[in-house]
């Protein structure tokens, strides 16, 4: 369906070497991505790697496997503890701000949603596994069953309570995000906070003992009173923001008045595929495409060039 539009953080080819998690010799020579408060480090284009014993990793927590790019053996590092200079004032859905550390060089740390489409394949896999590895740290230090502080096992793909031996393991939540059509037209929508004019397809989190089928009908009536008959899958997409796996499904809807609800979105709308068009080739006086990279720019772009739902 996409039209030819890539589709960030897939096919990179990576090996997750999951056989050699247990053990740690691995580490002497793994080269090391930093990150630091979620954001990744680039210079130009491509992911910054630095040697294990880099002086920018020496406060820097514990090292995660991510994998092996051919031969070569790459882990994360989270260097939150260093403080720059200067930091953004309040917390924002999207963080246009980058910081450069001083022992990086050529170095700048970088929101990973405005540059997921500029990476080469295996770089957007690694700083995809990378955010969501250390961000699963960061917020799952104590044990869920007991309270206890846990400890990284497994080359960080494992987090294991001392105080009564729980295991605990990264979480990933499915999403259901929609291309929803009624004959010539497409339904789209935009959440509260979101930057000006953009607009995406709707998405929502699986409930515990639903379907992806069902989710998908439910997340829509919800939000704009539409119905939805017969639901596909087209595509999945990894999206680290924090830990979500994004099942790209297309829907066809039995009805067309929209009834909002403004708890969970701004607007909702109907556009044709000429209007949707001018949205995805950024000449709409008004609105704006999803960014580049995501999948439901893919969906959309596919649906513009005559995909079928």
């Amino acid at each position: 369906m996409g039209a030819g539009m890539e589709l960030a953080f897939s096919g990179g080819g990576l090996d997750r070497a999951a056989d050699r998690r247990g053990g740690d010799d691995w580490q002497k020579d793994a080269l090391v991505l930093p990150v630091w408060r979620g954001k990744v480090c680039l210079n130009g284009d491509r992911l910054v790697r630095l040697a294990p014993g880099h002086p920018a990793l020496a406060d820097a927590a514990e090292p995660v496997l991510l994998g092996f790019d051919g031969t070569q053996a790459v882990a994360a590092r989270d260097i939150s503890a260093w403080t720059p200079p200067s930091l953004p004032e309040t917390q924002m859905f999207f963080d246009p701000t980058e910081q450069v550390h001083p022992d990086i060089e050529g170095g700048r740390f970088v929101e990973l949603r405005g540059v997921m489409s500029r990476l080469s394949p295996i770089d957007a896999e690694l700083s995809a596994t990378a955010r969501a590895l250390t961000g699963w740290h960061v917020s799952h230090r104590f044990c869920a069953a007991c309270g206890q502080p846990s400890q990284p096992r497994q080359s960080g793909w494992q987090r294991v309570c001392p105080a009564c031996g729980t295991a605990h393991f990264p979480r990933t939540d499915p999403v259901v995000i929609m291309l929803i059509t009624h004959g010539d037209r497409a339904l789209i929508g935009r959440s509260p906070g979101w930057p000006e004019g953009m607009y995406s397809c709707l998405a929502g989190f699986i409930e515990p003992g639903e379907t992806i089928e069902a989710a998908v009908r439910r997340e829509v009536l919800e939000e704009t009173g539409i119905r939805v008959g017969p639901v596909r899958y087209a595509i999945s997409q990894p999206w680290p923001f924090p830990a979500s796996l994004m099942l790209g499904m297309t829907g066809e809807a039995e009805n067309e008045e929209i009834v909002l609800d403004p708890a969970e979105l701004e607007d909702a709308r109907w556009v044709d595929r000429e209007e949707l068009a001018r949205i995805m080739d950024a000449t709409h006086p008004s609105l704006r495409a999803p960014r580049a990279g995501s999948i439901a720019g893919w969906l959309l772009a596919g649906w513009v060039s005559g995909g079928a739902t």
